[in-house]
């Protein structure tokens, strides 16, 4: 990955990565076409990447490995160590670079038609988002009676044919501290909360900084994020350790006090003034706070309009444009982080992970029946997470932002 410069006419070639060129190589072992400069510099960062590739994806020989990233430097270079580990475990890995995207972008043509080659693997490393699909979001793929907005779903969720991670914003320091975990223990954590989920009618949400929220949860399954991405259809974050579920559509009543961290249309920010979010069956009815609380607004506000304008383009089908737009102030995940080397640190992928919190995701849902431009998770810290069950009896998952005995494993 070189960059080439014509300073007074004089051609200079320099590598993406500063430390690799303050050691004047080329960084690349022409027999095995390795990236060998990630490996000297950093042996955590390839300890990491092995663990990635070799026990959650446990990518097996011969597959082919897609990774996408951007041309930035932590993204990067966990991608070429990532690319190493995949040569390494005897795969035939692809690394493509676009410019980077945001909740808003469209993927580069390049990327979606790359998807056309059916990989075993997908890995998506980027400084925000991969980016959507035009050609799904204009005409939804269609699946076994289900439709897709983007090629990645429709081969991850429809066809199950790919198995996936997907690290938005992460960092090196990030996934060197959060990827090694005792991905057993999360498991049984994940497992656990999962089957309270599933079962529950309702679930209540209470925490210091004014949260108070209830919604049901029928006909919802929930999904766990435990690093297991070792077989088709089964994908998500590293760092891994969340279980997570979309509330029923229409539900949510009460107030959620946002005061960690939340994402925006243009980046994650950490919270210092709480973002108060008051909800009406399902949808946010007022938002106030300060300076982040005008944050968000604008970006749910630029997330409806720029729906209505999809649609007027052809990039949305006819009448989704107000579905999309309404869909801007839906509430469409509630999530428990489960990672302990995780911490909020203004980086969304890592935050949603951390103990001791919930996040809610304003926009769009992992069902289907809600879907919007943004998804944007926001977290609550120290929250008491409460199923109400079918039966009316209670099963307080998390109280004051601590699991409780039933679910440490």
């Amino acid at each position: 990955m070189l960059r080439c410069s014509y300073p007074n006419g004089t051609l200079r070639l320099s590598r993406l990565d500063p430390i690799a060129v303050e050691r004047h190589t080329f960084g690349m072992n022409a027999a095995n076409m390795k990236f060998s400069t990630i490996d000297a510099v950093l042996p955590e960062l390839r300890e990491a990447a092995r663990i990635a590739v070799d026990e959650s994806l446990k990518v097996k020989p011969g597959e082919q490995v897609l990774i996408v990233t951007n041309p930035q430097g932590d993204v990067s270079r966990i991608s070429q160590a990532i690319y190493d580990a995949a040569l390494d475990a005897g795969a035939n890995p692809v690394l493509l670079y676009q410019p980077v995207k945001t909740q808003l972008d469209f993927a580069e043509p390049a990327v979606i038609a790359a998807f056309e080659a059916e990989p075993s693997v997908f890995i998506s490393l980027s400084a925000e988002k991969l980016g959507k699909d035009r050609k799904g979001i204009a005409a939804p793929y269609r699946y076994n009676g289900e439709s897709w907005d983007h090629i990645f779903h429709l081969q991850m969720y429809g066809r199950k044919t790919c198995r996936a991670f997907w690290s938005p914003s992460t960092t090196v320091e990030s996934f060197i501290r959060t990827v090694p975990i005792d991905y057993g223990l999360l498991k049984r954590q994940c497992d656990a909360i999962k089957k309270v989920l599933d079962a529950a009618a309702e679930i209540t949400v209470t925490a210091p900084a004014g949260t108070d929220i209830r919604f049901g949860l029928r006909k919802r399954e929930a999904k766990s994020d435990d690093g297991d991405f070792s077989r088709g259809g089964r994908g998500g974050n590293l760092p891994a350790g969340e279980s997570f579920i979309s509330p029923e559509n229409g539900t949510a009543q009460g107030t959620i006090a946002f005061d960690g961290s939340i994402s925006l249309h243009d980046g994650d920010i950490v919270i210092r003034e709480p973002i108060r979010c008051t909800l009406d069956r399902g949808f946010i009815t007022e938002i106030s706070g300060g300076t982040e609380a005008d944050a968000l607004l604008n970006t749910v506000t630029l997330a409806e309009k720029n729906a209505q304008e999809y649609e007027k383009q052809g990039k949305l089908p006819p009448g989704a444009g107000a579905v999309y737009a309404r869909n801007a102030r839906h509430i469409g995940e509630i999530g428990i982080g489960l990672n302990p080397k995780a911490r909020i640190t203004g980086s969304m992928l890592e935050d949603e992970k951390a103990f001791n919190t919930c996040h809610f995701a304003v926009g769009l849902n992992y069902d289907g029946d809600a879907p919007s431009l943004i998804h944007l998770d926001g977290l609550v810290t120290n929250p008491t997470i409460t199923a109400i069950m079918e039966d009316g009896s209670r099963v307080i998952i998390e109280e004051n932002g601590n699991l409780t005995e039933s679910f440490r494993g």
